[in-house]
């Protein structure tokens, strides 16, 4: 049995996985291959943890929900275009895609952190009943 960072770390990378796979499927400027997934769902990860560590420790007081929201995309966009930089198996072109990827990333990172503590939450309710 998977621990609670061990679910969040396995629904985390395997929303990142499907919103960059979805968005090369769906976008026309957007490609990978499956070496730059592997990579770009690592770095990506990585980096989008440090950038929102970094943003809400540091530059950021008291976060509200709407400025996480906002904040968790803003780091989504940041870790994409770093993540196209680095790795060479992947392939972004034009404002449109990146701002589309933005998005389609984000909602299935946020979907699988969504079904990640759902996980935890079964859990833990199996343990008390």
């Amino acid at each position: 049995m998977l621990s609670r960072w061990g679910i969040r770390l396995a629904t985390s990378l395997a929303g990142i996985a499907v919103g960059i796979v979805v968005s090369a499927t769906v976008l026309d400027n957007f490609s990978i291959d499956a070496g730059g997934l592997v990579a770009a769902t690592l770095l990506f990860w990585i980096i989008h943890i440090a950038v929102q560590f970094l943003a809400l420790r540091v530059l950021i007081r008291q976060p509200s929900v709407a400025l996480a929201g906002l904040l968790a995309l803003g780091s989504t966009i940041v870790s994409l275009v770093i993540v196209n930089i680095i790795v060479s198996g992947m392939s972004i072109h034009g404002v449109s895609t990146y701002v589309l990827a933005t998005l389609i990333i984000w909602l299935a990172a946020a979907a699988g952190d969504v079904f990640g503590h759902r996980m935890i939450r079964a859990r833990r309710q199996e343990r008390v009943d």
